[in-house]
């Protein structure tokens, strides 16, 4: 059977060629067909907090003097003098037990000869001194580096104060206590933050390192790097895709899970395009790379969780001003507590002494410090699991209080895949006529309505007689091609042309009328049907305590209306200009009560102006949606929005667990400190204050990793 090729010609009898008009449609507002075209150029400049406030090293603010090494920037601030570095080394543990080892072996040794070798006691107080020794001089040597380059109100100087102090005052055992339970705390602290830093590097580890290069027919191994965008790389089955591509032959499953979240395979067949991290379950893959090893998907969200703790949230930034006053204040109060009470009679000096050295010890707001900070990294990294990119912790605290949600619709609550379903067609036109003339008014348009058009016609469109086109954002668009002038668009914009137009046909599809030399055509009818999980994430948000859900659209009333019937929203808005959307979400913004948010989320590269207006956007990415990625708060990988409660309930989460740590830890140091003012706390008690306390909201922090 011989194959017609269509060309697109006027479909207006006239017989002639058609195309040409060198009409550009980047939509910003509209491309004038009526059907609400997005700007893809995406810039999001939020009014909420944009601001990088990276702090990798504490020279400036820190007054502790190390750099931090928590490798997503903690910069949190600490005044407590001590390496807060947790990437435990191997060499290092081992050490470190050893040491604990020795120490209280010779702990235990000075107290019995003490209290059996009653010949010779003193034996037992060398043997007591050597523990102290061992246990005591890596952190008081720490102490004098520190205090070398001017940073007095440290953890390790506190710790050497008390344990001097309490040798001083005949309190041998109880310094070496201190020494001991300390680092013990210290050691076993730092041994569940990395256990729980590597598991989140490993499930976000996902991009491989190598690639297999295909040239003359045969591959050979080389660094992903070096791959170049238009080579061709092999993926055999059980490999992971190492870079961006477009599938050239082959047919499989990848398991997105690791970018996505979903469990489910995805299956794969030429012509589709993957992204790197995907993991290839079955059959061997050809893949066209279409980016370089730097802009993939996964370098882009590697690049993102890395980057995320830049953006710290308010409950960090209060803990990092707090810590930077608190100890040297605690350290002026502790002199209070040593001298005041024999002063004034209440105690000898000898126990104000030691009340003071307890509140030394007590003092330091490590637990806090080291906390508050893993706890929001930690909730990154699970959304990250969860397919669900959040840009910072000020971003995770935003979306943990949304209480009002607002979406677009194309693309986000509906499958942004239009066909059309029917075309209304004037006397005398036949379909292939009518879709012809909507074909070429809709030619270099990249928007789903328009390539469902362009699809339905089937043609191929010559753009070389297209002459004169002029746009009207939001309403609709008119080209010229030798002579004959075609309009389409919206109905109020085809009247407004002089057309004549029928009734309205009662339909809840998107229309597109079309009209040739200011006569009637006919109209394509088009539908976007709602995605799979579009009525489940609704649910799922009413049931979070979501106050309000609502779709702002600039397609038709009827379309709207009958898509949020559907998917139950409480509030569809349609036939709105980018001015409109933005106005109805003032709107919406009255309805917020209390610390409440206002989210809005979108395709990611459109409605540019509303992401921006809401306190925080949320796009939906999908499969390698790059300026998804780049621009906005909260990205949605997989494009489902379902995700987006798993995103806020892991936020609310979060928020809740650094809440329990900020009020533990105070709770339980101002009960203790306030005991040793007045003579009732032991040296042990207030390491366990300090160290204890801070171990014991780190393992609470390890909950929010938890399914």
């Amino acid at each position: 059977m011989e194959t017609e090729q269509k060309t697109a010609q006027c479909g207006c009898g006239h017989g002639h060629d058609h195309w040409s008009c060198g009409h550009s449609h980047e939509h910003t507002a509209g491309c004038g067909c009526g059907h609400d075209h997005h700007d893809h150029h995406h810039d999001h400049e939020h009014e909420h907090e944009h601001e990088h406030e990276h702090e990798h090293q504490c020279h400036g603010g820190c007054a502790c003097g190390h750099d931090h090494h928590h490798d997503h920037g903690h910069g949190g601030g600490c005044s407590c003098g001590h390496d807060h570095n947790h990437e435990q080394d191997p060499g290092e543990a081992r050490k470190e037990l050893i040491t604990l080892g020795a120490g209280a072996v010779l702990l235990v040794s000075g107290l019995l000869l003490r209290g059996f070798y009653t010949a010779a006691p003193m034996w037992g107080t060398i043997v007591l001194y050597a523990a102290f020794l061992v246990a005591a001089a890596e952190i008081i040597l720490q102490a004098v580096n520190n205090i070398r380059r001017g940073e007095i109100f440290g953890e390790s100087f506190l710790m050497a104060i008390a344990g001097i102090g309490a040798v001083i005052i005949g309190e041998i055992p109880e310094g070496v206590m201190v020494f001991l339970l300390y680092r013990l705390g210290e050691y076993l602290q730092t041994k569940a933050v990395s256990s729980s830093r590597k598991s989140i590097s490993a499930l976000l580890d996902v991009r491989p390192d190598h690639a297999n290069l295909l040239e003359n027919g045969s591959s050979r191994e080389v660094e992903a790097e070096a791959v170049q965008v238009g080579q061709t790389i092999l993926v055999r089955p059980g490999e992971k895709v190492p870079l961006d591509g477009v599938v050239l032959s082959g047919s499989s499953q990848l398991d997105t899970a690791a970018l996505t979240g979903e469990s489910m395979p995805r299956d794969i067949a030429p012509g589709q395009n993957v992204m790197a991290g995907c993991i290839n379950l079955s059959g061997a893959l050809e893949i066209r790379v279409e980016k370089s090893f730097g802009e993939s998907t996964a370098s882009k969200i590697l690049e993102l969780v890395e980057h995320a703790s830049e953006k710290k949230a308010a409950s960090e930034k209060f803990i990092t001003r707090f810590a930077r006053v608190y100890t040297p204040i605690v350290c002026l109060a502790a002199v209070v507590v040593a001298v005041l009470p024999p002063l004034a009679g209440w105690m000898g000096w000898d126990r104000s002494v030691y009340s003071a050295l307890c509140f030394l010890v007590i003092s330091c707001p490590c637990a806090l410090v080291i906390s508050v900070p893993l706890s929001f990294f930690a909730g990154i990294g699970r959304a990250s699991r969860e397919g669900v990119l959040v840009k910072g912790g000020s971003h995770l605290e935003t979306l943990a209080q949304a209480q009002i949600v607002a979406f677009d619709k194309t693309g986000t609550l509906t499958e942004g895949r239009f066909s059309v379903s029917d075309c209304l067609l004037a006397e005398g036109v036949s379909r292939e006529k009518l879709l012809e003339l909507a074909a070429l008014a809709e030619c270099r348009s990249t928007h789903p309505i328009a390539q469902s058009i362009l699809t339905a016609w089937g043609g191929a469109v010559d753009g070389e007689l297209l002459e004169d086109c002029q746009e009207v954002p939001g309403h609709g668009v008119s080209v010229t091609v030798n002579g004959c002038c075609i309009i389409a668009g919206k109905r109020n914009y085809l009247t407004e042309n002089g057309v004549k137009l029928p009734p309205e046909p009662a339909s809840a599809a998107t229309v597109v009328y079309v009209a040739a030399d200011g006569i009637y055509q006919g109209a394509v009818l088009l539908r976007d049907a709602p995605k799979k999980d579009s009525k489940a994430a609704i649910d799922a948000l009413r049931s979070l305590g979501i106050r309000r859900t609502a779709m702002l659209s600039g397609d038709s009333k009827q379309v709207v209306e009958e898509i949020a019937r559907e998917i139950g929203l409480d509030q569809a808005d349609g036939e709105l200009l980018p001015q409109e959307k933005l106005e109805l979400l003032e709107k919406l913004r009255t309805l917020v009560t209390g610390n409440g948010k206002l989210l809005y989320m979108g395709d990611g590269i459109n409605d540019t102006p509303v992401l921006a207006a809401a306190d925080i956007g949320v796009a939906m990415g999908g499969l390698g949606a790059d300026a998804a990625i780049e621009t906005a708060d909260v990205v949605i990988m997989g494009d489902e929005p379902s995700k987006l409660a798993a995103g806020i309930r892991i936020a609310r989460h979060t928020n809740r667990i650094a809440a329990e740590n900020i009020v533990f830890a105070i709770a339980v140091k101002v009960l203790v400190m306030l005991l040793s003012v007045v003579g009732r706390v032991e040296l042990w008690a207030g390491v366990f204050a300090d160290v204890g306390v801070c171990m014991l909201c780190v393992l609470n922090t390890l909950r929010i990793n938890r399914r």
